[in-house]
């Protein structure tokens, strides 16, 4: 086999835009159908030079053809249908969250090394070669000793009706969609895990999922950790890492395809600052890194206990949500 035969579960916006132009955009992958539970299937495969499509999920599954699937369903829907793909014997690429909390994806994880196919959660920014040179540059100790990382991720929802970001049942919630991505760049980066958490949540009374949350974090490096993210503010996706000699920016962290693929690495010390400019395309690197493990037999980097630690975190900041929660409306 010289490239995997993708099949897309789902005609999602983000199939459509990013991850179906950068199959075909790679060297060691091709697409080759699409389902949908609609008529729609049809038409995406007739725009994006997709050869098949489907009106179901299963049928898609049950093609000989497909070696591996991507799953940008609702964050609900993934349990069920990575554990189908596995069954089917489909490598699967599941968008993030992995599930609705760690286990589930516990479940999912077993099913699949039961049924010997690969499987990863699709963190698109992690591919980009701006964060292997933010931790070459901590580790020359150009910054000195790490002492804070702060991470933000947000966007204005205007269309809130009818929008999977909003349903609760769905897995809806700003640290379901966005959040997560600050708390992998957190442990991505700085190499340790959380040994205390305390959020703030943000909750719609009407739709009751979070709009905004902001979450303090102990590492067991001793370094301290703060996120946010948000359904209610401007775009930002970035990240600082603070030193005692100096301090580093990444204004572009989670999503540099939005300029053009280039990410920017900022370096700060008392009298000098420099600034690294670093090309990469996230969902072809992203594609050709999962590919490259199908047909060499290999596992990804980004491994199965990684996926479940960021679910345990995810699933943390929930619940320090919930203890957190204080009503003062009534006080004087």
């Amino acid at each position: 086999m010289e490239k995997v035969r993708w099949g897309i579960l789902s005609t999602a916006n983000i199939a459509q835009t990013m991850v179906i132009p950068a199959i075909h955009r790679s060297k060691n992958a091709e697409v080759i159908g699409i389902a949908s539970r609609s008529i729609k299937a049809k038409e995406v495969a007739s725009q994006l030079n997709i050869p098949k499509s489907y009106d179901t999920y299963e049928a898609l599954l049950q093609d000989p053809d497909i070696d591996a699937v991507y799953i940008p369903l609702p964050n609900h829907l993934h349990k069920k249908w990575v554990i189908e793909a596995a069954n089917h014997g489909k490598h699967v690429l599941c968008e993030k969250p992995a599930a609705l909390n760690a286990e589930e994806t516990i479940e999912m994880i077993k099913v699949c090394r039961e049924k010997n196919v690969k499987f990863m959660e699709a963190f698109m920014y992690q591919f980009h070669p701006q964060h292997k040179r933010v931790r070459e540059i901590i580790a020359s100790g150009e910054i000195g000793e790490v002492k804070l990382m702060r991470s933000s991720f947000s966007f204005y929802l205007d269309q809130r009706e009818e929008n999977i970001r909003m349903n609760k049942e769905m897995g809806g919630g700003s640290i379901y969609d966005i959040g997560c991505y600050c708390i992998h760049a957190i442990r991505n980066v700085l190499g340790s895990e959380p040994s205390k958490i305390e959020v703030y949540g943000e909750i719609d009374p009407l739709y009751g999922v979070d709009m905004s949350a902001i979450a303090y974090l102990k590492l067991k490096n001793g370094v301290n950790a703060i996120f946010d993210c948000s359904f209610d503010m401007v775009l930002r996706q970035q990240y600082e890492i603070v030193g005692t000699e100096g301090q580093i920016f990444v204004p572009r962290s989670f999503r540099p395809d939005l300029n053009g693929g280039e990410g920017v690495i900022i370096v700060q010390r008392e009298t000098e600052e420099r600034t690294e400019k670093i090309p990469g395309d996230i969902y072809v690197l992203e594609v050709e890194h999962f590919s490259e493990i199908i047909l060499e037999d290999g596992q990804p980097f980004y491994s199965a206990e990684n996926v479940i630690q960021n679910m345990r975190v995810i699933d943390a900041c929930y619940q320090s949500i919930k203890n957190n929660v204080v009503n003062l409306a009534n006080s004087n």
